[in-house]
Parts: structure tokens; sequence; C-alpha cells
């Protein structure tokens, strides 16, 4: 007797959707990948979360939120899932991707290849300094941070990651934002301000570090 087949149902408007939620989504894709490419072709929500430190019923809620996509008896089909994840986070088509601040950051996320594997596609790269204009690194050539506004609309760019010093960045966010850039990822430690349509995030590891240290120091406070 065949399964009955997953029911998706139309996804909310994703307002209406926490942050939360879709940080779980990243992870759960992460970890539904590496079971895909070991071989696994089902796993139940306790089974997921519990490789995620999450429970069974928040897997299930957090899926909820898009749709229904399980089996009675299997649970989830891992490539169905991986893929209707993939749609959700908009992560099932290339982004072209443009990096502004070509130093030590700026060369190590060039490098990094776990963007082109979740279809982010680094196709540019700037800065302000003329010593760096030209330098072929892992491929992609550094340009004159004047000519970003050209290459962005030529190489229809949606996205942007900043990695430029403080003071330099809500002036090269104000140029991305006038370019047409529809999203732009922060590593500068600093708030930028940009318009209501352009999408941001900003990733400060020292805050990240914090967040660790605030766990060590509490878990020892109560032993």
């Amino acid at each position: 007797m065949p399964h009955r087949k997953s029911k998706n149902a139309e996804p909310l408007d994703a307002g209406s959707v926490p942050k939360a939620v879709v940080s779980r989504l990243s992870l759960y894709l992460r970890e539904l990948q590496h079971l895909l490419r070991d071989g696994k072709e089902t796993i139940s929500s306790g089974a997921l979360g519990s490789r995620l430190g999450f429970s069974d019923a928040q897997v299930r809620k957090d899926l909820a939120y898009f749709g229904h996509f399980g089996y009675p008896g299997i649970g989830y089909r891992i490539d169905e899932l991986v893929a209707a994840v993939k749609k959700i986070l908009g992560t099932d088509r290339v982004w072209p991707v443009a990096i502004i601040g070509i130093g030590n950051l700026g060369r190590a996320l060039l490098g990094y290849k776990g963007f082109s594997r979740q279809g982010f596609d680094i196709v540019a790269a700037f800065d302000s300094d003329p010593s760096k204009s030209g330098l072929i690194i892992e491929g992609i050539q550094v340009r004159p941070i004047d000519t970003l506004a050209a290459v962005v609309r030529e190489q229809r760019i949606r996205l942007g990651m900043l990695a430029v010093p403080a003071p330099a960045a809500q002036g090269v966010a104000d140029q991305l934002v006038l370019a047409g850039i529809d999203g732009i990822v922060n590593f500068a430690p600093v708030t930028i301000n940009l318009p209501p349509h352009v999408s941001r995030l900003g990733v400060d590891l020292a805050i990240e570090l914090e967040q660790i240290t605030y766990d060590v120091v509490n878990r020892l406070r109560v032993r």
C-alpha cells in the first residue's frame, strides 16, 4: 500500500514567522544535508531534534509554520525536506554576492567554500586601497570601490557583505543601497542604518563570544 504523501500548505506571511524559527531552519538544513550525504533517507522529528538539542515538538512546530512535510509511520523524507527548506529560505537558487573590504576577514570570506555549497556565489570583491586593485584572490578580481555601483548593476548582485573598518561601514552600506542591493551582512562592529526595504544582519564575533562566556560563567555559579 503506498504511503500517503505529505501535504504542503501555503506558507504564512514572512513577517509572522519568528526570527528564531528561521535561524533553526538553517540548522535543520545543515543537519539534513549531512544525513543525506551519509546516505540516510528518512528521519523522525525526535531524531532530528535530538541531534541539535531541540525537542521533537519544537521541530514539528517550526516546520508547521510552512506546511506539513511528514509521512505517517515514516517521518520526513530527507531529500524532500531539504528541497522544501531550501525553497523556504530562498536558497533553491544561486545568489550573486559582493564582498567589500579585502583585509584578513574579507580574504577569509572569499576562501570559504561553504557559501557556494549553500547557493551563494561571490562574484565581485571591492576595496578602497589602490594597492589591492587588480589582485586575484580565490579567482575573484579585487576592484576599486568607485566601480561598485556599476558592477553591482551589471552582474545583478543582490547581496553584499561588509568586511570594512567600522568608520567606513555606513558609507559603503549607503553605496550598496544606491546600487540596488537587497540585503547586507555587516561584519563591521558597528550598527548601520538602512532603509526598510533592505534586509540586514550584523555579525559581531566578539558578541558571539560574550554569549558563550555568559553561559560558562553562569554554569560555574550554579555548581
